[in-house]
């Protein structure tokens, strides 16, 4: 059985494995949960551990959310900030990731305004993607979130999180050693937004993974409160991507949002 599996596209743009690898690196450092290891990094191709698949576990979930509470509390240099030694940000598929602004900043309702909210709420228009009122509305969400209204959590400032960045299912890969973090868009950002996006596309033994994270202490009791402003980033970027219904997801969080 090989040892290691090559992810490879020959259009990928400059710095996107470097990136890729740099993220995993970030992660694995944090001391929490697993993360694929990685063997050569090339322009166009990453060389990484070969993970054997097994059935999900309830014990390996909670076990998986105790050590991405970890992963997130060692924290980020700031909000945005990318992984030392990442090229760029990109988000999305590997046939077609999406570039992203790359903004740093000591707030969380700046950062996420700034670099990821305003940027996909215009392209998605300029595409039509979504319509001129949904626009105007998430522009209105970007005011609030550019006024402070999300950049504390208990009476406190949010401090940024070490992310994965895209935690859906699919990157979760479940091993007899545990569940491991693969294929991430990390960067600093809030500790809630993998959870928002774990419950955005769901997860085996989720309630496990949740019920991890909050034994180490780190879960907000409003976090699902949030949950919807979290879910408008990935939302907006298949919106953009893919179409569908996702436009009619975004409404229904930011109505809810604005209400």
């Amino acid at each position: 059985m090989p040892v290691s599996y090559t992810k490879s596209r020959r259009e990928a743009p400059p710095g996107f494995f470097v990136t890729e690898a740099a993220g995993l690196g970030w992660l694995a450092a944090a001391g929490g949960a697993p993360v694929v290891g990685v063997h050569r990094v090339e322009d166009s191709a990453l060389v990484l551990d070969r993970l054997q698949p097994v059935r999900p576990d309830p014990d390996a979930a909670r076990t998986f959310g105790r050590g991405l509470a970890t992963t997130h509390a060692a924290g980020a240099e700031a909000f945005g900030a990318l992984p030392p030694g990442a090229a760029g940000y990109w988000f999305g598929p590997m046939s077609d990731p999406l570039p992203l602004p790359e903004v740093t900043t000591e707030r969380f309702g700046t950062f996420y305004a700034e670099g990821r909210l305003w940027p996909l709420t215009e392209r998605c228009r300029q595409a039509g993607a979504i319509d001129e009122s949904l626009a105007a509305d998430l522009s209105r969400v970007c005011a609030e979130l550019a006024a402070g209204r999300w950049d504390d959590q208990d009476g406190r400032p949010v401090l940024p999180a070490r992310l994965h960045g895209d935690l859906w299912a699919g990157n979760l890969f479940w091993t007899s050693d545990g569940v491991t973090l693969i294929d991430p868009a990390a960067c600093g950002g809030h500790p809630e937004a993998d959870l928002a996006m774990l419950e955005l596309f769901g997860a085996p033994h989720l309630s496990e993974i949740l019920a991890g994270y909050a034994e180490a202490g780190r879960l907000a009791p409003d976090w699902r409160s949030r949950i919807g402003l979290h879910q408008l980033f990935p939302l907006l970027v298949h919106a953009l991507l893919f179409g569908g219904n996702y436009a009619s997801a975004t409404r229904t969080r930011v109505d809810s949002l604005l209400s």
